[in-house]
């Protein structure tokens, strides 16, 4: 967890905190990573996930994004894509997903 941040009840949650670690359901799930900006659509939604309390960063911290290990990705992905043939040109769309999903998962941002 950050050095830098508040243990908050949901009620003390606002649009725009940014949680200091992931927010994991009662399973183990994550449902936020660390560092999200919380929203009011997100906050909404952690009572249905069993939520009562959150950790964010205190005010003027700053939040380092984890840097995505590119082997556990690709593995991460192969899983994923498991039934997708990457040489199959007539699966153009998921070749597309795949592409947006390794980007996104290795922090790239889109090609202009």
């Amino acid at each position: 967890m950050s050095a830098a941040y508040q243990h908050l009840a949901l009620a003390e949650i606002r649009p725009g905190m940014i949680l200091s670690d992931e927010l994991l359901d009662d399973q183990g799930h994550v449902l936020l990573p660390r560092g999200a900006v919380l929203t009011a659509a997100t906050i909404a939604l952690m009572p249905r996930h069993g939520i009562a309390a959150v950790a964010v960063l205190a005010t003027g911290a700053v939040v380092q994004a984890p840097v995505a290990d590119p082997a556990a990705v690709q593995q991460r992905l192969a899983h994923l894509f498991r039934k997708n043939d990457i040489d199959n040109q007539n699966d153009w769309a998921t070749g597309i997903l795949r592409r947006y999903v390794e980007d996104y998962r290795m922090q790239r941002g889109i090609a202009e």
